[in-house]
């Protein structure tokens, strides 16, 4: 019996490793992608926000035997690492129990997974082919070849549209009836700058953290990369007394850097070329449902719920939707027709969830975390984490070091900050906070909760 032929259009990081995921299952797989082959190209700066893994993109890469190659390329960071305005340094721990995020090269990263891929010798590798549409009638794909110009036109049983926020598969579906469909951006773009290695190749800064400059309608970061480097972002507006349209020479950069971001400037010796020469990119939400047509289209990743980079659980979210429809192939002895409903159905509510954490934590990242107050919600929180482990997890831990879906937590988080508003409304918190009075204070709350929801 001839094996199904799935096709794959889009193999960034989560084209490659459902490739990975479907050739484990037998099927014969065809990826597509529109640009070059990113194992021939030299990774750019500039281009793509670092990305930090997580526990459940661990376990999607761990799915297809990639976990321990891809942590020999990240780096572990235990806590932000907060800068303010004066230079002072405030690590704010992101686990009870030193728990880490890493930080993984987005080029490198897609490196390894076409590699993996290209290891199954049912999968096969197609570059600079750009989608240019698909009849829905028999599930044939038409492609331009970028370079020679040449279209070919290609049938398969299934197709999975994992070709990013602007997908082309998705483009398709929304033309067909009952396809519900929205995108937003937000009013901040980004920039991508570099802090270069000392000589020798050593860090500059602490290297297990992700050093956070939060300055209210603005921010800086900077994560960690293998050479001794770390890739900073700046998420900046787009229009306004301050934002790109007023940073528009050279001297309006750097006097904004050195009064707005003192001790990251003294380790950039070449932000003005690389401030001229980044681009600056717009960030989109996307909403779509469902994300699969009949029982022979599928989106995943961001053709099915781009999100803004500040929960840092969209390529990790993307990955999840890897390891979900694996498990629904399990649970449903691969019946297509089931598998597809059901996984929109579960996944839907968590790319609606993860979005939504993931906009509130930039105003957590850039307004909050210099906020003390703020600080001491998080470490009365903390304390009593540990000291009850069994009535309280906090919210980031939820999100980052579990598998509890991502609308649980969100739902989780809201109760839990309910009850830490009340407990900071206190006039006297600041004096009693690591007493036996706030902790019964907490208690009581949780259980009245419980009471509540039986």
């Amino acid at each position: 019996m001839e094996k199904e032929h799935i096709a794959i259009v889009g193999a960034g990081l989560v084209g490659s490793m459902q490739a990975c995921y479907m050739a484990q299952r037998g099927y014969r797989v065809s990826v597509f992608e529109r640009r070059g082959d990113i194992r021939e190209a030299e990774i750019v700066a500039g281009k793509s926000i670092n990305l930090a893994l997580s526990d459940r993109g661990f376990r999607a890469l761990a799915g297809i035997g990639m976990e321990e190659a891809i942590r020999q390329i990240s780096i572990p960071m235990k806590g932000r690492m907060i800068h303010d305005v004066e230079g002072n340094l405030n690590f704010q721990p992101y686990s009870k129990d030193g728990k880490c995020i890493y930080s993984v090269s987005r080029g490198g990263l897609n490196q390894l997974l076409l590699e993996r891929a290209d290891e199954y010798e049912d999968v096969s590798l197609h570059f600079n082919e750009k989608c240019k549409d698909f009849d829905l009638r028999n599930n044939s794909i038409t492609f331009k070849n970028t370079e020679t110009g040449a279209i070919t036109t290609h049938h398969f049983d299934r197709i999975f549209g994992t070709d990013g926020a602007f997908s082309a598969v998705r483009g398709r579906l929304q033309k067909t009836d009952r396809f519900n469909y929205s995108q937003e951006y937000l009013t901040h773009g980004y920039k991508e700058l570099e802090i270069p290695p000392l000589p020798g190749g050593k860090h500059r800064m602490e290297v297990n953290a992700l050093h956070i400059w939060p300055r209210g309608e603005y921010m800086l970061i900077a994560l960690p990369n293998l050479d001794g480097s770390y890739t900073v972002t700046l998420f900046f507006p787009f229009e306004g007394k301050v934002s790109f349209d007023t940073l528009n020479s050279d001297a309006a950069v750097m006097e904004f850097f050195s009064t707005t971001f003192p001790d990251a400037l003294e380790h950039m010796p070449n932000l003005m070329e690389d401030f001229n020469t980044n681009p600056t990119s717009s960030l989109v939400m996307i909403k779509c449902f469902p994300w699969h047509y009949d029982d022979a289209v599928c989106l995943m990743g961001d053709a099915a719920h781009a999100i803004v980079p500040f929960y840092g659980q969209g390529m990790n979210a993307g990955f999840e939707d890897c390891t979900y429809f694996n498990d629904l192939m399990d649970t449903h002895n691969s019946d297509w027709e089931v598998v597809l409903k059901e996984y929109s159905r579960i996944r839907k509510p968590a790319g609606d969830a993860i979005l939504e954490l993931a906009v509130r934590n930039y105003i957590e990242m850039r307004d909050l975390t210099a906020d003390p107050r703020f600080v001491l919600q998080k470490k009365i929180e903390k304390r009593f984490a540990l000291q009850h482990p069994h009535l309280w997890m906090p919210l980031y831990e939820q999100v980052t070091f579990s598998h509890i879906p991502y609308e649980d937590a969100l739902e989780r988080g809201d109760i839990q900050n309910g009850i830490m508003k009340r407990v900071m409304d206190r006039d006297d918190i600041e004096d009693v906070w690591d007493s036996a009075e706030i902790e019964e204070a907490i208690i009581a709350e949780v259980q009245r909760l419980q009471l509540e929801a039986l």
